[in-house]
């Protein structure tokens, strides 16, 4: 399934929100209609969350079905509220790229990272999450996490995107990428759109053809 949305008329709903196939965390004070679309598109539990403080969780977290890697700021509080909706591990990223969401691109086979990431911080997610993670860019962009959106079903990428980092997300993911944009051009794909293997929300501002290579990448027609 895929649907159009905005968050209180915000397109940026990847900047706002974080999903897998059971949980999405999303910004505090999002209306319910929204909530409850998110919920019956991807399948999910939605809760409210704030990441020390802040409401933008899909930047400062990242997660698949078996665990989330958070913001080393996040808040007693807050992580205890992580603790009690997800039963998977709960990495806590001391890097000084720390912000999960926005450097990290991940699935349940693999992870790319930020290629300034400290060595020693991926060897840390490896050992913890047992996938391959390796340290890449999209289409020249360090901050993989907003240049693509991964599901384990497919990659949707940045359209400038080259073959050699298609190719090693590929081979880490585990699944084909493919080219889009969302939001009426926005190449940081991202930013536009919150997806599991279930389906996604997209901007609404994304038009029918951005769509389709969205449901198309992500293979949400199977």
């Amino acid at each position: 399934m895929l649907k159009r949305i905005d968050f209180n008329g915000n397109p940026h709903i990847g900047v706002y929100c974080r999903a897998n196939n059971s949980i999405a965390f999303v910004q505090p004070l999002l209306t319910e209609k929204d909530k409850k679309e998110i919920e019956e598109v991807l399948k999910v539990k939605v809760i409210e969350l704030t990441v020390g403080g802040s409401s933008i969780v899909g930047s400062l977290l990242a997660m698949n079905s078996n665990a989330i890697i958070v913001t080393d700021f996040i808040e007693d509080e807050e992580l205890e509220k992580i603790e009690r909706n997800f039963d998977g591990e709960i990495f806590i990223l001391d890097d000084k790229f720390n912000a999960a969401g926005n450097n990290i691109l991940m699935n349940d086979y693999g992870a790319i990272v930020h290629p300034s990431m400290a060595d020693e911080t991926v060897e840390k997610i490896k050992r913890l999450m047992k996938i391959e993670v390796r340290k890449c860019t999209i289409a020249g962009l360090n901050t993989v996490g907003m240049a693509g959106v991964a599901t384990n079903k497919g990659v949707l990428c940045h359209p400038k995107i080259n073959e050699e980092e298609k190719k090693m997300i590929e081979e880490v993911l585990s699944v084909e990428a493919n080219i889009g944009t969302v939001n009426h051009g926005m190449p940081y794909v991202g930013a536009g759109v919150v997806a599991n293997e279930r389906g996604a929300v997209v901007s609404r501002d994304s038009t029918g053809i951005e769509m389709g290579r969205v449901e198309e990448a992500l293979n949400l027609g199977d």
